[in-house]
């Protein structure tokens, strides 16, 4: 059977998972993998959920799931497993965490398609090339920032772009284009700039959003 992964999104209550599950149970899907999280700040849901089911298309798990979405209030995506993402990865000059992806990329652990590599500096070029991956050299600085910035979402809309990896990315997008990536960026560099120190960083920077 087809394995579909699901995404959802929606203010957090009570029954969110046993609704979405009874619809697929109803469709006679099996479910091989759940994530779920609540966020208290803002109140709201999201799950991932991998299943296999005697469905073919996504768009018709969709179209059965949407009356369960709606009730709930719930941005729903389904997706084939093997309808591949492509990511865009953002460097500077560290290499440790481009490094890791291409590995998982390469023994087919990180299930994606990455057509280019952005970055603000040239250090990891010849890496990037070495793997047969797009190079793009976008440099920053305060004054060309937005035309940077433009340049960086001109190439998510020409590589058809699902997501965008921050791999050790040593510069801080603008809000404006986070309200235009929104949900689609991930940061996968642990720490954060020196303006949170100490404890819960990750809680400072949500309060000075």
């Amino acid at each position: 059977m087809p394995t579909h992964v699901l995404t959802l999104q929606c203010p957090d209550r009570p029954g969110i998972v046993a609704s979405i599950s009874e619809g697929l149970l109803l469709l006679g899907a099996n479910i091989v993998e759940n994530a779920q999280f609540g966020d208290e700040a803002t109140s709201t849901f999201c799950m991932r959920t991998r299943f296999e089911a005697p469905v073919d298309q996504a768009q018709e798990v969709h179209s059965e799931l949407a009356p369960r979405a709606e009730a709930l209030g719930a941005d729903i995506s389904i997706r084939r497993e093997d309808d591949r993402r492509r990511a865009l990865i953002m460097v500077s000059t560290y290499d440790h965490c481009l490094l890791d992806l291409f590995y998982r990329w390469g023994t087919g652990e990180l299930s994606v398609d990455i057509p280019v590599v952005v970055s603000n500096h040239t250090d990891l070029q010849s890496t990037v090339c070495h793997h047969g991956v797009a190079f793009e050299h976008v440099p920053v600085t305060a004054a060309t920032k937005p035309v940077a910035e433009q340049r960086l979402l001109d190439l998510v809309l020409r590589h058809d772009i699902d997501f965008v990896v921050l791999a050790r990315y040593m510069q801080v997008l603008s809000q404006s284009l986070c309200r235009e990536l929104a949900g689609r960026v991930i940061n996968i560099h642990h720490s954060f700039l020196p303006g949170f120190k100490g404890a819960k960083p990750y809680h400072q920077a949500w309060r000075e959003a």
